[in-house]
């Protein structure tokens, strides 16, 4: 059997919606189609890429490894044809928040007088692979690299950590602050996509309350309104001025790294020359 790009589009469509029934109603295809091409396609991979023991239908080791692959797949044709980028091969890298910081125009303006036919587009997805793992880009920024088969990581360069305290509180009238300083306070924290946990702090001066939100702007009206602090990168300071929020260096917290990820093999040839490229104007 020949495997076309309607087998990923079917097998993407069950992962995503959690079951036969509803990518069938999404796909307009009847269940009885949609389950002869889920099949085809595992028979064609030689491994079960679903569960079906269960009454809840759950990817398999193989299926979580195998969607990564078909979503990059399905992305770059729907890229290819796309008429819009006739003539162009966009390179797209995604971040969750802030980009590459004081970093980010330099870079853009950059790429764009030396890759002139291959545009640099900077895409914001609130998850913890900024889009990679859907396929949805080429490379991503990330603090924290997946820790899953099949992707690559290079290290760009480090960020010193900043605390975000609301502006009239007492914290915001010191000059920088300690982790130990923190200690009583509620942490704003950005689990979907943020770098920062609990773990940060030593265990003796390790604070009790947390906070979560969703993404960046929530974090930030949340610090904003006096509801808590949140620990962060030099980036976000530059890049996200929030009324209501004065940021200050943390000085005895580790610097954070920033690195770009890919899948392997890469989705784009430029992929390593744009880490190359970063890394050359960040130093």
């Amino acid at each position: 059997m020949t495997v076309e790009l309607r087998h990923l589009r079917a097998f993407l469509a069950i992962a995503e919606e959690g079951g036969i029934t509803r990518a069938a109603v999404r796909l307009h295809l009847t269940q009885p189609a949609l389950s002869r091409m889920l099949k085809a396609l595992e028979d064609h991979l030689g491994a079960r890429l679903v569960d079906r023991s269960t009454h809840h239908l759950r990817l398999t080791e193989a299926g979580h490894a195998f969607r990564t692959r078909a979503a990059t797949a399905v992305a770059a044709v729907d890229a290819a044809l796309d008429p819009q980028r006739a003539g162009t091969w966009p390179l797209r890298v995604g971040h969750a928040w802030s980009a590459l910081g004081q970093h980010t125009t330099t870079v853009l303006r950059r790429w764009g007088t030396t890759h002139p036919s291959m545009p640099l587009e900077l895409l914001r997805f609130d998850d913890r692979t900024a889009g990679l793992s859907q396929g949805r880009v080429d490379a991503a920024l990330l603090r924290v690299p997946p820790n899953t088969p099949g992707t690559r990581a290079a290290l760009l360069f480090t960020e010193p950590r900043m605390v975000a305290v609301p502006s009239d509180s007492e914290l915001a009238t010191h000059p920088d602050l300690v982790l130990a300083a923190l200690t009583h306070e509620i942490i704003v924290v950005n689990p979907v996509s943020g770098s920062t946990t609990l773990t940060l702090w030593p265990p003796e001066t390790r604070p009790t309350t947390v906070l979560n939100v969703d993404n960046t702007d929530d974090w930030l009206a949340a610090i904003a309104s006096a509801r808590g602090i949140g620990v962060t990168s030099s980036a976000t300071a530059t890049l996200h001025p929030y009324p209501g929020v004065t940021y200050l260096p943390l000085t005895d917290a580790p610097a954070l790294p920033l690195h770009l990820v890919w899948n392997n093999p890469p989705s784009h040839p430029a992929v390593t020359t744009l880490a190359d490229f970063i890394r050359e104007i960040a130093q």
